[in-house]
């Protein structure tokens, strides 16, 4: 319950700050230092925290040890340790020791910046960040608060948010013309392997659900989606009476990090008048590097454009830049006036109000972390990083190559490698093969990786992108992977052998 306090209770007394965040810093470096020796994943069931800690909140103060001593004990079961070395699930979550001082410089400083009179500096740092991230990503200047042709850029916290905001730019644009009435008749496009964000954003705006078209692709395309389907799309929507909204492109999609074709698209989409946003969250970053540059070729014709530095830029979570052509278009969806909020500034449209750019009013001051890392790392560093990743990714694809048992199912794109064990006999299934493979690898804790299913197909996902990881630890990896399926074939080679008179190899 805590101890009765002896003194004046002073919650930010600066000699305190400095001594129980050395305690709180050193704690999680111990953690760095032996973030090896947990699970990757987390091994705990349902509920198990609610058995270990108290149902009451304290009423009395506790030292800050007691409660460190009780993340260790309590709190590391239950995480999946994201920072791993041997973390390859999803997509990554960078984290770097910049943009740990960067957040807490952020939360140290703790402004609330939703307008430029709230904290000049946040909003102007934030509008020169997002300058350099455009110019390290050889943007148009169409995108650039320095282009002088009205676009700029924002800091959000997720792709999600981007997404529904830009999508609420392009609703009222469209039903200023058409009506309020007209919004059941808005369609929105993307690709059966576009993140579900876009789909759950469009149902946030209002946009009915029958009228978002998840577009198939196949191996043809590398799972990319082609102009072709898209337009066939929209003019069977057209010839219902539907009004084509939105259409949204990505570099590097979740499943299998496909690249749809920027510059093809972009036609399809002017020539439509829909908004055309591309979702760059995971490989935008890449485009920093000159060899990935090309991915970002057609990007002049988006309306909108958004990437996550927390996703494989050194920056800690949480971190999304969005930028637009035309920012008026973001303000009109999204403004708000309300008389407290009124100054000179403000009413003199001078300035940036990053409140009228978001969902939210309150936004933290993300621009300071940002700053941090390309500061602390330049650009040198933050292609090599990159590249380090993206060369691992590589060798691991020419290690399930050189294993006749697994194939690669999708031809690599950056840093995310698509495989599955080949089922052995004639009518194996593949699918549960591999879901096997997959939790036998997971179970054992000393690596996390996640799937898709491509084309019917489950498939074994292996992200690299972890801060911490190494050649040696892919190389590990691989080996344990092969052990699995080791066990796994050679039990299934005594059930068939026991079961089947017929034997096929594959």
């Amino acid at each position: 319950m805590g101890s009765l306090p002896i003194e004046t209770f002073q919650p930010l007394d600066p000699d305190v700050l400095v001594k129980e965040s050395r305690a709180v810093v050193d704690f999680i470096a111990n953690y760095y230092r032996d973030i090896e020796r947990y699970p990757v994943r987390s091994q705990v069931e349902p509920g198990y925290l609610s058995k270990r800690l108290s149902d009451q909140a304290p009423i009395f103060p506790q030292p800050i040890q007691t409660i460190l001593d009780d993340i260790h004990d309590d709190i590391f079961p239950g995480l999946t340790h994201w920072q791993s070395p041997n973390f390859y699930a999803y997509f990554q979550a960078n984290a770097s020791t910049a943009g740990f001082l960067g957040e807490m410089l952020c939360s140290g400083l703790n402004v609330v910046g939703f307008n430029w009179i709230a904290s000049p500096a946040a909003t102007e740092l934030e509008s020169i960040v997002m300058d350099w991230m455009g110019k390290m990503l050889k943007l148009p200047s169409s995108f650039l608060f320095s282009g002088g042709q009205g676009g700029g850029g924002v800091l959000h916290g997720s792709t999600c948010e981007a997404v529904v905001c830009t999508l609420a730019a392009a609703r009222d644009s469209a039903l200023t013309k058409m009506g309020g009435d007209g919004i059941t008749k808005l369609v929105v496009y993307a690709s059966d392997q576009t993140h579900s964000t876009v789909q759950k954003a469009s149902k946030l705006i209002g946009i009915p659900p029958s009228n978002f078209r998840a577009i198939p692709t196949s191996a043809a395309s590398d799972y990319a989606l082609t102009p072709d389907s898209v337009r066939s799309s929209m003019e069977a929507d057209i010839a219902k009476g539907l009004v084509p909204l939105y259409l949204c492109a990505t570099i590097g999609t979740t499943a299998v990090g496909a690249v749809d074709p920027l510059l093809e698209l972009g036609k399809v989409a002017n020539e439509y008048g829909v908004w055309y946003h591309i979702d760059a969250a995971y490989a935008g970053s890449s485009g920093i590097c000159p060899e990935f540059r090309h991915y970002l070729d057609g990007v002049e014709l988006a309306d909108s454009f958004s990437l996550n530095p927390h996703k494989w830029f050194l920056t800690n979570m949480d971190c999304c830049c969005l930028w637009v052509k035309s920012p008026s278009s973001l303000v009109d969806a999204l403004c708000s006036n309300p008389e407290y909020l009124k100054n000179k500034a403000s009413d003199a449209k001078t300035v940036v109000d990053y409140k009228d750019w978001q969902i939210a009013l309150s936004r933290r001051f993300r621009a300071m972390k940002l700053w941090v890392v390309i500061r602390r790392y330049g650009m040198a560093n933050l292609m090599e990083h990159i590249r380090s990743d993206v060369a691992m990714a590589e060798h691991f694809e020419r290690l399930v190559a050189m294993d006749r048992r697994f194939e690669v199912v999708v031809p690599r794109k950056f840093a995310l490698v698509c495989f599955r064990l080949k089922p052995r006999f004639q009518g194996d299934d593949a699918s549960e093969l591999n879901r096997r493979l997959l939790e036998a690898v997971n179970s054992s804790g000393q690596a996390f990786m996640t799937h898709a299913v491509v084309a019917g197909m489950f498939v074994v996902r292996f992200a690299i992108g972890a801060t911490l990881t190494e050649m040696r630890h892919v190389e590990a990896t691989w080996k344990l992977i092969q052990a699995k399926a080791d066990g796994l074939l050679l039990n299934g080679s005594c059930d068939k052998i026991s079961s089947s008179n017929g034997l096929f190899s594959l």
